[in-house]
């Protein structure tokens, strides 16, 4: 389906990024991967994907806190391959705090990360999708991108900030073959959620299963967690010519949490 054509994904070197980055590769793409991480363990991945899907993989450290590196990722990708035809702004970080108590450089650091650098990537690769005729963009965002949680304030301003940049973006590129649609998951199970759950456990004196269920899953009507493989499998829906009547859209992937 993507044959001859180049995805970009930020936050790709685990969880999310890494299974929509797989998905395109599969379908043909040639990938560029992106994040922080053992760099042994990102050579693997990398490698491993060129070999299993006889496709191109280029790994990009590329700081999703500076836009003259996020620029260089889009425009070294062009180079290597001759265009960026998929972008995917799924680099993203977490952190707790009560809004009083929140450090303003966890504050900046999240909106980065989180939202400037989706504008950054957007603005690099828009002119070669204009050329060309075609694009996707799709954005990682998250339930918390339509209802609030407390002591989340920076992640949930910057999730709320890519709905409405994917609604801009989507109204901008309408006429050129490109969309621009953002996902919204609720908790997807992934390394990073598996590696909270002992820590929990032993905070509140509850089992693992009580942690799914009664903390991790508390929002989520279905009590099961979302799979990566399901957000990756929306993501290329998105890329094909049946989704090209699909833009400006937020997307919920969230087990009914936001039906509520």
């Amino acid at each position: 389906m993507l044959k001859g054509k180049t995805a970009v994904v930020t936050g790709s070197t685990s969880g999310i990024g890494l299974g929509i980055a797989r998905a395109a590769a599969a379908q043909g793409a040639n990938v560029v991967i992106n994040g922080f991480g053992d760099k042994d363990a990102i050579e693997k991945e990398r490698a491993g994907i060129e070999k299993e899907f006889g496709v191109k993989a280029l790994y990009s450290a590329a700081d999703m806190t500076k836009p003259a590196e996020i620029a260089a990722m889009v425009t070294d990708a062009e180079k290597m391959f001759g265009s960026v035809d998929i972008l995917v702004n799924n680099a993203g970080i977490q952190f707790v705090s009560p809004v009083e108590e929140f450090p303003v450089e966890k504050w900046d650091q999240i909106i980065a990360i989180n939202l400037s650098s989706a504008f950054h990537g957007i603005r690099a690769a828009v002119p070669g999708m204009k050329k060309r005729k075609w694009g996707r963009i799709i954005s990682t965002a998250s339930a918390h991108s339509l209802v609030a949680s407390p002591f989340k304030s920076a992640y949930i301003a910057a999730k709320h900030g890519i709905a409405g940049l994917t609604k801009t973006v989507a109204l901008e590129t309408a006429t050129f073959g490109i969309t621009c649609n953002c996902i919204s998951p609720g908790y997807v199970w992934t390394p990073l959620v598996e590696k909270q759950i002992p820590d929990t456990m032993k905070a509140r004196n509850m089992t693992e299963e009580q942690v799914k269920k009664d903390v991790l899953l508390a929002a989520q009507p279905t009590k099961e967690f979302v799979t990566v493989d399901q957000v990756a499998s929306l993501a290329m829906y998105l890329c094909t010519d049946s989704a090209a009547s699909i833009t400006g859209a937020n997307l919920s992937i969230d087990g009914g949490w936001t039906a509520a």
